[in-house]
């Protein structure tokens, strides 16, 4: 259930902004029809819809198409800015000596690496933790290395991949203690820990797109289920988290839609609207 029936923001909505997995598809990677249907009904009140995300921009073109998305959206939790035609805006890298430091924290801990550079994703093991997952995520395939020396200076994100929640949370407190000024570092699945440059995280993507669109924050809603989602909530005006959320993140909305497995985000957008159209009722 929604924490709130009805809506009480005062705002109107004239932009909405998405987090991807666990948000807008199922946990089985699935666009359905009425989270599509949905979008098309904020199109229809005149409302825009981008996307952002902590995948690449080549991971988001599938969504990006189905939605028919004509906005600028964020790949990289906001560290790429990218047009619906796939021509970077802005993009931010990890600075050699953080990507440095981190892949040696990984390996000492005994966690996998992926690293995503130059529209590629790179990584060691093709049979690691959670491949065939992130493959039929993004869509594409990734590239065996030996090493990731070469590409040290042109990392978008950098993600450690561990199945184990308490050992990539002290993982992440290590990280965050060594470098957490040098970079956003931040778990964007409880077996994901993303690192990129300090300014690709989602309080400064969402930012910087509705500076792009031209819409204030204030009439922006954003809708998101993890960790990394909660810096955007604090920037928006209106900040809605899934009902499986965590509850941390649960706790820094303003509203809780349903699960991504009962289309939580078409239900989220029901309540924009549902407030656009009580909104619209009292001007009459």
């Amino acid at each position: 259930m929604s924490r709130l029936s009805r809506p009480t923001w005062t705002q109107e909505i004239a932009l909405v902004i998405s987090d991807i997995d666990g948000t807008l598809v199922t946990p089985d990677k699935v666009l359905t029809r009425r989270a599509i249907e949905a979008v098309r009904r904020l199109s229809d009140a005149g409302i825009g819809f981008t996307l952002i995300s902590s995948r690449p921009p080549r991971g988001m073109a599938a969504q990006v198409a189905a939605l028919d998305v004509r906005l600028p959206f964020a790949a990289f939790n906001g560290g790429a800015l990218t047009t619906p035609a796939m021509v970077p805006i802005e993009r931010y890298c990890l600075t050699p000596e953080v990507a440095r430091g981190m892949l040696g924290l990984l390996d000492a801990c005994g966690v996998d690496a992926w690293v995503f550079a130059d529209d590629d994703w790179l990584l060691r093991d093709a049979q690691g933790p959670n491949v065939p997952r992130e493959r039929r995520a993004v869509g594409f395939d990734p590239v065996v290395v030996d090493a990731f020396d070469g590409v040290l200076g042109r990392i978008g994100k950098l993600v450690g991949v561990c199945n184990d929640p308490e050992l990539l949370a002290q993982v992440e407190a290590d990280a965050v203690a060594s470098w957490g000024q040098a970079a956003a570092i931040q778990r964007s699945q409880p077996y994901y820990l993303d690192v990129t440059h300090p300014m690709a995280n989602k309080g400064d993507g969402a930012s910087a797109l509705a500076a792009l669109i031209g819409i204030d924050l204030a009439r922006t809603a954003v809708i998101g289920d993890m960790f990394n989602d909660v810096a955007m909530f604090a920037r928006a005006g209106v900040s809605i988290a899934m009902g499986q959320a965590p509850p941390q993140v649960k706790a820094k909305a303003d509203v809780v839609t349903l699960a991504n497995t009962e289309d939580g985000f078409a239900h989220a957008v029901d309540l924009i609207l549902r407030a656009r159209d009580a909104s619209e009722a009292g001007r009459s």
